[in-house]
C-alpha cells in the first residue's frame, strides 16, 4: 500500500501537517489540500515535513466552501485523511452559529461525495472530528467516564458555536455513509481527539488553539491560571491514530477517542516552569481566584462562556480504543508540554530566553512515548540528576524568585550583624585599654 496515494485534507493546519510528515515518513505517497497554491510562504515549508522521505508531497487546491477541485484531489486515492476544517474567529460577536455550523458540515459532504463518486477506489475516510462532539457541555459529570458511546446534544443551549460545528460535521458524516447504496459504499473511521498539545511543524501554526493556549503561559500573558481541568492528548499521538485507522479492520466504522490524560491547567504551567524557568523563563502558576476570572469574563467571552463555568469541574475520559484497538501508546504529558515548547522557540512563535539551551530542535529528537533518543541522552545525564535534586528542594517556581530576594536579604542582615558585632568589641577593647 505504501506506493498508493493518500489524500490529507487541510495539510497545512496543525494536525494535517503532522499526519502527512507520518505517512510520508511510512513510505506513502502523500497528496495535500489547501485553500490556495498561490500563497507560496504557507505551501514552502510543506516541502519540507519529511525531507528524507521516499516520495515529494503533492499540493493541490481545494476549498470546503466550494465544490471545485474536490473530483480531481480524491481521483487516484485509496485512502482520505480528513482533516481540514472550517474555522473562523469564533470569539468575534459577528460569528453566528449558521456561518460555521453550515460550512462544517456542507465541506464533510463535499469530501465524502467525491470519495463517493470514485465507486470503491477509495477503500476507507479517516475524518478527523473532535471530543467536543463526545461531550461539549460546559459542565461534565465528574462521576462518569466518556467514552465513544456519548455524543453531545446539539440542541443543548450551551455549546459555543465551534463546539456545535463538531457535532454537527459528525453526525452528517455517519448519515451519509448510512444512506449510500453498495456501489458508492467505503469504510468510515472517526477519529476524536481531546486537547491537541504538542510540538507544532510550522511557523503559521501560531494560530492555533493549541498553540496559541501555550504562547500565553510562556509569555507569562496573564499573572495566573484558572482552575480548570481539560482531557489532553498529543499531536503526534493523534496523528498515528489517524495513520493505524486507515487500514486496521477493527477500526473502520467506529469512534476513537485519543486521550492521555485530563489535566489542571496549573499542571501545564508548573510542568513547563520546570523545565524552562532555569532557562531564563518567567512562568506564571498562581491559581487565579475565581473572582478575577469572573471579572475577566465581563470583557472576554470565551472565559466567560467556556471557562467559568467548568472551573473547579473534573473530567474523566476513557482511551482504551485508542490503545487497545489503534495500538497507540500515549505520549508521557510531560514530554508533550516540553517539546512543544521547544519546537514553538524553534519556529519563532515563542520568545528565546538567554538561557535557552537548544534541546530537542523541531520535535524530532525530544522524546517519544516518554523515552528520549538515545543519542540525546549522551552528555545529558549528570545535568538531568542535578536537577532533579535542585527540583526536590525548591519551592515551585513562582516562589523561586521571592525565595531567592529573602536569602539575598537575609545574608545582607547577616553581614550587618557582624560588622555590628565586631564593631563593638573594636569599642570594647579601645575602653578596656583606656581603663588601663
Amino acid at each position: 500500500m505504501s506506493e498508493e496515494v493518500i489524500l490529507v485534507t487541510g495539510v497545512s493546519g496543525y494536525i494535517g501537517a503532522h499526519v502527512a510528515k507520518q505517512l510520508l515518513e511510512a513510505g506513502h505517497k502523500v497528496r495535500g489540500t489547501v485553500r490556495s497554491l498561490e500563497n507560496e510562504a504557507k505551501i514552502a515549508p510543506l516541502k519540507n515535513l519529511a525531507p528524507n522521505s521516499k516520495f515529494p508531497l503533492e499540493l493541490v487546491a481545494a476549498d470546503l466552501t466550494k465544490d471545485d477541485g474536490w473530483e480531481k484531489a480524491v481521483e487516484g486515492c485509496s485512502g482520505v485523511m480528513h482533516v481540514a476544517s472550517p474555522f473562523p474567529d469564533i470569539t468575534s460577536k459577528a460569528v453566528t452559529e449558521e456561518e460555521l455550523l453550515e460550512p462544517a458540515r456542507e465541506g464533510t459532504l463535499r469530501v465524502l461525495k467525491a470519495v463517493a463518486a470514485t465507486k470503491g477506489a477509495v477503500k476507507r475516510v479517516v475524518l478527523t472530528s473532535s471530543f467536543a462532539s463526545v461531550f461539549g457541555e460546559s459542565t461534565p459529570d465528574p462521576s462518569k467516564k466518556y467514552n465513544e458511546e456519548d455524543w453531545t446534544d446539539p440542541e443543548s443551549t450551551t455549546l459555543d458555536p465551534y463546539t456545535k460545528s463538531k457535532v454537527v460535521a459528525e453526525k452528517a458524516a455517519w448519515e451519509y455513509i448510512k444512506e449510500l447504496s453498495d456501489e458508492d459504499k467505503f469504510e468510515l473511521s472517526v477519529i476524536n481527539p481531546t486537547l491537541v498539545m504538542g510540538p507544532p511543524l510550522l511557523e503559521t501554526h501560531r494560530t492555533s488553539t493549541s498553540v496559541s493556549l501555550m504562547t500565553g503561559i510562556v509569555n507569562k500573558t496573564y499573572p495566573g491560571v484558572p482552575r480548570v481541568q481539560f482531557p489532553v492528548c498529543d499531536v503526534r499521538d493523534v496523528a498515528r491514530a489517524h495513520v493505524k485507522a486507515l487500514t486496521l479492520p477493527e477500526a473502520a466504522n467506529n469512534r476513537h477517542i485519543i486521550a492521555t490524560d485530563s489535566c489542571w491547567y496549573r499542571d501545564i504551567a508548573i510542568s513547563v516552569a520546570k523545565e524552562f524557568r532555569p532557562q531564563g523563563y518567567s512562568i506564571a502558576t498562581a491559581q487565579l481566584p475565581y473572582a478575577l476570572c469572573w471579572l475577566a469574563g465581563l470583557f472576554n467571552r470565551p472565559m466567560r462562556n467556556n471557562i467559568l463555568p467548568r472551573i473547579g469541574k473534573t473530567i474523566n475520559v476513557d482511551n482504551k480504543r485508542m490503545v487497545e484497538v489503534l495500538g497507540v501508546e500515549p505520549t508521557a504529558i510531560d514530554c508533550t508540554f516540553h517539546d512543544m515548547v521547544y519546537a514553538m522557540v524553534d519556529l519563532g512563535i515563542a520568545k528565546k530566553a538567554k538561557k535557552y539551551k537548544m534541546v530537542g530542535s523541531h520535535a524530532d529528537t525530544p522524546a517519544v512515548n516518554g523515552e528520549v533518543e538515545e543519542e540525546n541522552k549522551e552528555g545529558k545525564k549528570e545535568e538531568e540528576e542535578e536537577k532533579e535534586e535542585k527540583e526536590k528542594n525548591e519551592l515551585e517556581p513562582e516562589d523561586k524568585e521571592k525565595k531567592e530576594d529573602e536569602e539575598i536579604k537575609e545574608g545582607k542582615e547577616e553581614e550587618e550583624k557582624k560588622k555590628e558585632e565586631k564593631k563593638k568589641e573594636e569599642e570594647e577593647e579601645k575602653k578596656e585599654e583606656e581603663e588601663k
